[in-house]
């Protein structure tokens, strides 16, 4: 069974949902659709097996609260069916059947994944069947969230004004060139969305105004809203009221873009439409194009799509741009007397934090309290500022896409927030929701097929081959220079992951399994930031990151292969550029120049072998030795400074000066033990002994002995269930702890290219065994177009900059799929069990 997060919270950042869950790029649904999805509440059910189970689902909340109707997302393509399969699907837990509904979380017309809701206790872990048994009985939910669009028929404009008619709800609009502010055309003067919190509407017109209605009740209201006019809706009804005062403000959540000075809204455009992409008990939402946005001197198109959950305040915004746009500005209305509150910014860069305001701002009552926020990720906004009418926080520009969050609480809602500090507790809350998402163990039954053949040389060849295949065709070509860095959402850069440690692994595989592609794509990716001069674009020397000397492996590959000066000129400057790079006092190399005094363990990694092929293939003699021999230091030192003896497990990282906030006051030690970070001290031994001549017979048992040692220590905390490890080695099940894929493939090419090469004896054979089975029956999903996918990868971790180094801080990291440093070692180790299996 693999584990992968695949939550509705993200499903913008993914299409393959983490395993592959990609950008949302936000079309339309027509109500055809809308009608086509279904619902189930909680009900008695038959047990579902065999024909009928299409997947089963371990969940767990990560969190030490308990969640209320939680939103659980799985993609068609992770599930392994067709869209046409949507209607028949149900969700159990024991015989239970959970709400579901089949929705279209990318706007483009076709449904693409089931979503279900269920409610946790703290740290509460749940088994889930996803079946399509015709016996199960799935009774109709209460609606919960409800969008809608409605405009008049029957009447005539005259003028900017229409005149007489009715209202019909319809499942897109496309305003006429007169259509403006106060036409009386489209009922609440813009599409609606509402849960059974709160509604919102916004102004389908030059104002794009983000509006509020405050809920006194738990039912859908909106289609019972403005049927008069616009006048009712300001006045408190049995339903609620607007409660917002907009004006010429970004109002609730709002976008537009901040030109220095001020914020200028989404007002010059060629032409706006509306559609509803999803009208479902537990999940609704609509899209507005926004053709021709006139903007900082240039002309854009822009998407943006909308989506709520049942039991959420929150709307989920996803916006889309054809062009790059710098300043894109996101914000709230800025009422007098208001408090503005703001979320952690001390924290992970991928972790969600908010923006918001609290006080009597609600036009429903003079003493009403309303509080409003924005939610984003923290390393997402660039500036926060304030102009006349708003609080703005202005975002970067990744690649035109941005993904945040909007909500309100009006104190009069049912069980509302009644005071400040109540909101900030709920907010706090929210964040580490999103940012703590459910861990979740899935297993397609396709994918539990695919993986009855018994393991052998062949099987484990055509896995490792099915992932570097895949890889080729999503995006490994995409990481040129001045191509794309899809995961990080930013230009392509001379990077360790793909640039180095994927592209590598793609020539290890072509020394087993000859394909021109593998060797192309070295040229094609790592070569293109070779300038004929020898020059690396977009390396950057004084940096000193110890990260950037990684892809020198494969430039040292290519000038072997092509003999071309140029590379051997820029494998030199690496070299030379290794020559100054700092060090601490006993000799270890920086992780960086904005880490001082830091040994990290993923920098031997890095550096290290580079270190020792140059020597191997450039320099003889003296010259030569001693670069083995400060390659070999590298590891003594880090034994000698982050090696706990008690566990036999390696810290993180190492400050010298004991200065950096997450470092141990006395020895200047991380305090977790994180996978990855072993992991990638346990590639690096094996690969520099792939380069230390028998010759260098001191420096070999130096590292064959830390070797020995760390396969023993590590050997001790294997997931017995499943032959992984825990991203914090020794917590397991652990509250947000999880088996990470990343880390455990590193730790299996360890143990299997040690086996091969004779490093550890032939009684680790079965340790390495065993935890390639389970990379495979724990990480791999299989597509049903033939690809695969690897899931629970730690998307990064690091320390400093808002990462405190803490237990808590890696339980907040991405959890991704098809990361090249979960790619990169699963290439790596397929390869090594090929070679062992064939002994």
């Amino acid at each position: 069974m693999k584990h992968v997060s695949l939550l509705l919270n993200s499903i913008a950042s993914r299409k393959l949902i983490y395993g592959g869950l990609l950008l949302v790029a936000i079309t339309g649904c027509s109500p055809e659709k809308a009608s086509e999805q279904q619902t189930s509440a909680a009900a008695p059910a038959p047990a579902t097996q065999g024909q009928y189970q299409v997947a089963t689902a371990e969940i767990s909340n990560a969190n030490d609260f308990s969640l209320q109707q939680e939103p659980v997302y799985f993609s068609f393509y992770d599930l392994g069916i067709d869209s046409n399969d949507a209607a028949k699907l149900a969700v159990l837990v024991g015989d239970q059947v959970q709400a579901s509904q089949s929705v279209d979380t990318d706007g483009d017309g076709a449904l693409d994944g089931l979503l279900f809701v269920s409610d946790f206790a703290p740290a509460e872990r749940k088994n889930f069947v996803i079946s399509t048994d015709p016996a199960i009985v799935k009774p109709a939910l209460k609606k919960q969230t409800q969008a809608e669009i409605s405009i008049k028929e029957g009447g005539e404009w005259n003028g900017k004004v229409y005149e007489g008619g009715t209202f019909k709800n319809v499942d897109s609009v496309n305003p006429p060139p007169q259509y403006t502010d106060h036409s009386y055309w489209i009922r609440y003067e813009g599409p609606g969305i509402e849960s059974d919190k709160v509604a919102y509407r916004i102004y389908l017109d030059w104002r794009n105004g983000f509006d509020i209605f405050g809920k006194k009740v738990s039912d859908v209201v909106l289609q019972n809203v403005g049927l008069d006019g616009y006048e009712s809706y300001h006045h408190n009804a049995d339903w609620g009221v607007d409660v917002l005062k907009v004006g010429k403000s970004l109002g609730m959540g709002g976008f537009g873009f901040w030109n220095g000075k001020s914020v200028e809204l989404v007002s010059q455009t060629d032409s706006r439409s509306a559609t509803i992409t999803n009208n479902g008990d537990i999940y609704s939402g609509f899209r507005i194009n926004y053709n021709g946005w006139q903007v900082n001197n240039q002309k854009l198109d822009m998407t943006a799509h909308f989506a709520m959950n049942a039991g959420s305040r929150l709307v989920k915004v996803n916006l889309s741009k054809t062009e790059r746009l710098p300043n894109m500005a996101i914000g709230l209305v800025k009422h007098p007397g208001t408090s503005l509150l703001q979320g952690n910014q001390e924290t992970s860069g991928y972790a969600w934090t908010y923006v918001a305001s609290w006080g009597k701002q609600s036009l429903s009552g003079e003493n009403d309290h309303l509080g409003m926020a924005i939610i984003f990720r923290r390393d997402d906004r660039a500036q926060q500022t304030e102009d006349e009418t708003s609080y703005v926080s202005v975002m970067k520009d990744k690649g035109g896409q941005l993904e945040y969050y909007f909500l309100a609480a009006w104190e009069h809602e049912l069980d509302g927030v009644k005071t400040e500090a109540e909101f900030k507790a709920y907010l706090d809350r929210e964040v580490l929701r999103l940012t703590k998402e459910p861990r979740v163990r899935f297993e397609s039954t396709l994918s539990a097929e695919a993986k009855k053949k018994p393991l052998t040389a062949d099987v484990a060849l055509n896995w490792t081959k099915a992932l570097a295949d895949s890889e080729l065709d999503r995006k490994t070509l995409n990481y040129h220079y001045q191509g794309w860095d899809e995961n990080r959402r930013r230009p392509s850069k001379f990077e360790y992951d793909v640039v180095g440690l994927q592209i590598m692994a793609l020539q290890a595989l072509n020394e087993v399994s000859p394909d021109a592609r593998y060797v192309d794509a070295a040229e094609k990716v790592t070569g293109s930031f070779i300038a004929d001069d020898g020059h690396i674009h977009t390396f950057e020397p004084e940096l000193f990151s110890i990260d950037l000397t990684k892809p020198g492996d494969v430039v040292m590959v290519l000038e072997q292969r092509t003999g071309e000066e140029k590379y051997r000129k820029a494998v030199d400057f690496l070299r030379e550029n290794l020559k100054r790079h700092p060090r601490t006092s006993g000799g270890a190399f920086w992780h960086r120049s904005t880490y001082p005094n830091q040994l990290w363990l993923d920098g031997v990694y890095m550096g290290m072998p580079f270190l020792a092929q140059y020597a191997a293939l450039y320099e003889t003699g003296e010259q030569q030795h001693e670069s083995f021999k400060e390659a070999v230091h590298e590891f003594v030192i880090a034994r000698e400074q982050l090696r706990n003896p008690d566990t036999g497990l390696y810290y993180h990282a190492w400050d010298e000066s004991k200065k950096a906030p997450w470092a141990n006051k006395e020895t200047g030690q991380a305090s977790q033990y994180w996978l990855r970070g072993l992991g990638w001290y346990a590639m690096a031994l094996v690969d520099v002994l792939d380069y230390l001549p028998e010759s260098e017979t001191e420096l070999r048992k130096t590292m064959i002995d830390i070797t020995q040692e760390l396969a023993a220590d590590l050997v001790r905390y294997q997931d017995a269930e499943t032959g992984t490890w825990w991203q914090i080695l020794d917590k397991p099940g652990a509250i947000a702890n999880y088996r990470e894929s990343s880390g455990s493939a590193m730790f299996t090419y360890f143990y299997a290219k040690a086996v091969n090469k004779g490093y550890l004896p032939e009684s680790y054979r079965d340790v390495a065994i065993k935890a390639y089975q389970g990379l495979i029956n724990e990480f791999v999903t299989v597509h049903k177009d033939g690809k695969i996918s690897m899931t629970d990868q730690c998307l990064v971790a690091g320390l400093g900059f808002g990462r405190d180094g803490s237990y808590d801080y890696y339980m907040t990291e991405r959890i991704f799929s098809n990361d090249a440093k979960g790619n990169g070692p699963f290439i790596f180790a397929g390869v090594e069990m090929y070679k062992l299996l064939k002994q």
